[in-house]
């Protein structure tokens, strides 16, 4: 039996933060209704690119739910909704804060028809505080969390390589469900769970906030983690590539110095006491002898020469490469999914081995809009007028 079988999820969201956590709650076995307006639905499914007419974005983070349609601005769905809510262990919503209070399916809505609900809100400012009624997405987000521009540095801030402030949303989201479920299991009752976006990607910036403020206003660009360092740092091989050198510590960059037959480069009195030796020492000459010797040679002859000598120095990967590799494959990283009609969906699995737990959760593709309509409705035990009026508003299947 899965970890969270007979836990039910009420899933709102849409677009990343919010299904890609219910998708997680759903590896782990638990059923998510996914509930979908009529019209635009969750708007991810139509974005490019395609498989054939299921989107690639959609089909990466909806895997092993259920979609029902209810146009939430109808009465009777609203009560519909409000009655899957009774039997509901979680709902995870993502509106903007307010939205749900005028729909009637805020958390003391449901509260009051399900006092031991989970009631998860995920936006992008919070429900209070300055930017809670700010709209914004995973880049706006970024840019106001600080993750956009080196830390310390007055370079021109970049585009990110993946949209963190979402997927720490969307973990925090999952940890906080888990935690709340495990409470309510010991006596704790229901919750309301406040996930901003912007809090999220922040908490994430532990160290850079402890030098930032903390330790007096360390210039980041001054420590080791942050380009200080020639022993922490990406070098251009010979071929156009690069690598990432880790030799932090003082086991690691003696045996570099010693490799390279520049013991001069170690400092007068560094020993075993200096684990993570701070960049003080020849620091510009270091630099530059690095850069020019990684130049000589190839990243596959210097990967193989770092091996052989235990130092950690790998290869800068494009994500094409990633998950293409042994490794992700070996690891049931990377994997696919049979769908119907749109063959093999590739899908990202779970990135924890956990006993009794596929890390490759195969229990249902990614759902029509609205496929499963019919079948939750009915088991909430709904009049039967009230069943085929809901029904019109489901889009036939493609």
């Amino acid at each position: 039996m899965l970890p969270l079988a007979g836990v039910t999820v009420l899933d709102l969201t849409r677009l990343l933060p919010g299904p890609f956590a219910s998708m997680i709650l759903a590896d782990f076995g638990a059923d998510v209704i996914k509930v979908e307006e009529p019209r635009l639905a969750d708007y991810s499914r139509w974005s490019p690119p395609l498989y054939d007419r299921l989107s690639t974005y959609f089909a990466a983070v909806n895997r092993n739910k259920r979609s029902v349609v209810l146009d939430l601005k109808d009465p009777q769905a609203r009560e519909a909704f409000l009655a899957l809510a009774e039997g509901a262990d979680v709902v995870i919503e993502s509106f903007r804060p307010g939205v749900a209070a005028r729909l009637g399916i805020d958390y003391q809505a449901v509260r009051a028809v399900n006092p031991e609900v989970v009631y998860c809100s995920v936006s992008g400012y919070g429900q209070t505080g300055p930017y809670r009624d700010y709209a914004g997405h995973d880049l706006n987000i970024q840019g106001l969390a600080g993750t956009l521009r080196p830390p310390g540095s007055d370079a021109p801030p970049t585009m990110p390589g993946m949209p963190i402030a979402d997927v720490a949303g969307s973990l925090w989201a999952v940890i906080a469900v888990s935690v709340a479920l495990a409470g309510r299991r010991n006596g704790g009752g229901g919750r309301h769970i406040d996930v901003p976006l912007l809090d999220s990607a922040m908490s994430l910036m532990v160290r850079e906030a402890y030098l930032s403020t903390a330790a007096g206003g360390v210039p980041l660009e001054q420590t080791s983690l942050y380009g200080a360092s020639p022993r922490y740092n990406i070098y251009e091989t010979a071929d156009g590539r690069y690598l990432t050198l880790s030799a932090l510590e003082t086991k690691f960059w003696v045996t570099v110095c010693e490799s390279f037959g520049r013991p001069d480069l170690l400092m007068p009195d560094e020993g075993p006491e200096h684990r993570l030796a701070a960049p003080t020492y020849k620091v510009q000459e270091t630099f530059e002898f690095l850069r020019a010797t990684f130049k000589e040679n190839t990243a596959d002859h210097w990967v193989e020469y770092f091996s052989e000598l235990d130092v950690p120095c790998y290869p800068v990967l494009a994500a094409d490469d990633v998950f293409a590799s042994d490794y992700a494959r070996q690891q049931g990283l990377i994997w696919h999914m049979e769908h119907p009609t749109e063959g093999q969906l590739l899908q990202v699995g779970l990135p924890v081995g956990v006993s009794g737990v596929d890390r490759r959760p195969d229990h249902r593709p990614p759902p029509y809009l609205g496929e499963h309509t019919e079948e939750v409705l009915r088991s909430a035990g709904l009049q039967e007028a009230v069943v085929e009026h809901l029904l019109r508003a489901v889009p036939d299947s493609p």
